[in-house]
């Protein structure tokens, strides 16, 4: 009882925000689609051309004189390739700047739409960390576990009522607030397994900052060889880089790639990360470490067990398994879960106010 009592009442506050916000977020593709369009890109006048994507990153380079390449991110189902660079001899994480290019022509396409902007970012740092960084993140993860206790122990006190009454019963001539324990009681077990899916997921994802940092150490340890080795005089041509981590993974779809000396790479190698092609595959990222000096791949890593379970996650976090269908189940799930904190806000309140009178 005061397991429940205390981790419902000392995370009511920020789950009621994390809720709230949470909606939105879970139609951010088709929010952020609807603010920011993508950019309508022209026929190909080759079906099926590309661009070398070392002549993608020269003209990067060119409209930002003085600057060195970061790394390329391919969007739009590979359509549109987004160079980013920065200013040399700068500490990670580096102030850069992003620029978008059409893949199959060259043409450049000005800056890349944002994932997030305007109400939608605010609602997005809100969500995730409080404005406050990793600290946020991770107080928003303790109030993760205060939902998950709360849970657990509300289906612990639930189990003994439930004998005495019919599932679903919400009595009808008691008083309000009795009305309001049954719905609380019936739409907390309704929400319970939603519930701890999110809750478990949302503290995983608290940890992203520390497991991105994690994993660019571990391609360090992978590449220990090459820990003296002097930086590369010469930079391979980025499309055999790409060639080469396409080889050893022919199944994979562009991510992105990292060059040497940047924040997910190392000081001699390119990091090509691949997504996978199945609909849980597509979730995950693999990485081909490819030494920028000769094109040749280095390594394959595996990722680690917490990267892979960040990865799946996150999408799993906002219902975005399962396209449109699943985003309005999760929808409604959120809305049920607010009225359940809600009412047991209530139900606390009035039950002071009637201990009050008592006295």
């Amino acid at each position: 009882m005061l397991v429940h009592k205390w981790t419902s009442l000392v995370s009511t506050a920020f789950l009621l925000m994390l809720c709230i916000t949470g909606l939105p977020l879970i139609f951010k593709e088709e929010i952020q689609h609807a603010i920011d369009p993508p950019p309508a890109l022209a026929a190909p006048t080759t079906p099926g051309a590309i661009v070398s994507a070392d002549t993608i990153a020269a003209n990067a380079l060119a409209a930002r004189p003085g600057e060195a390449m970061v790394a390329l991110w391919f969007q739009y189902d590979g359509n549109i390739i987004v160079a980013q660079s920065a200013a040399p001899a700068t500490p990670m994480p580096r102030p850069s700047t992003p620029q978008a290019f059409d893949w199959r022509s060259g043409q450049s396409l000005g800056p890349p739409r944002a994932e997030s902007s305007g109400f939608m970012l605010v609602v997005e740092k809100l969500h995730t960390e409080l404005f406050a960084g990793l600290p946020g993140a991770l107080f928003l993860g303790v109030m993760g576990l205060m939902l998950v206790l709360a849970v657990v122990s509300g289906v612990v006190l639930y189990a003994p009522f439930m004998r005495r009454l019919d599932f679903g019963t919400v009595r009808q001539g008691g008083s309000t607030r009795l009305k309001w324990l049954d719905l609380h009681n019936l739409l907390g077990v309704v929400t319970v397994v939603w519930a701890l899916v999110v809750g478990v997921t949302g503290i995983i994802n608290t940890f992203h900052d520390l497991a991105a940092a994690a994993v660019r150490e571990n391609f360090l340890d992978l590449a220990a060889s090459y820990r003296n080795a002097p930086p590369p005089k010469r930079f391979t041509s980025i499309d055999a880089a790409i060639a080469a981590a396409r080889l050893a993974k022919p199944d994979g779809t562009l991510q992105s790639v990292w060059y040497p000396g940047t924040r997910f790479s190392t000081p001699q190698h390119y990091a090509v990360f691949q997504h996978g092609t199945t609909p849980l595959t597509k979730r995950m990222l693999y990485v081909a470490l490819i030494d920028a000096e000769t094109g040749k791949l280095t390594d394959m890593p595996d990722m680690p067990w917490y990267a892979k379970a960040l990865f799946v996650s996150q999408p799993l976090h906002f219902g975005d398994y399962g396209g449109l269908p699943l985003k309005i189940i999760w929808a409604l799930l959120d809305i049920i879960t607010i009225v359940v904190l809600g009412s047991g806000l209530y139900l606390w309140l009035d039950r002071r106010k009637l201990r009050t009178r008592g006295a």
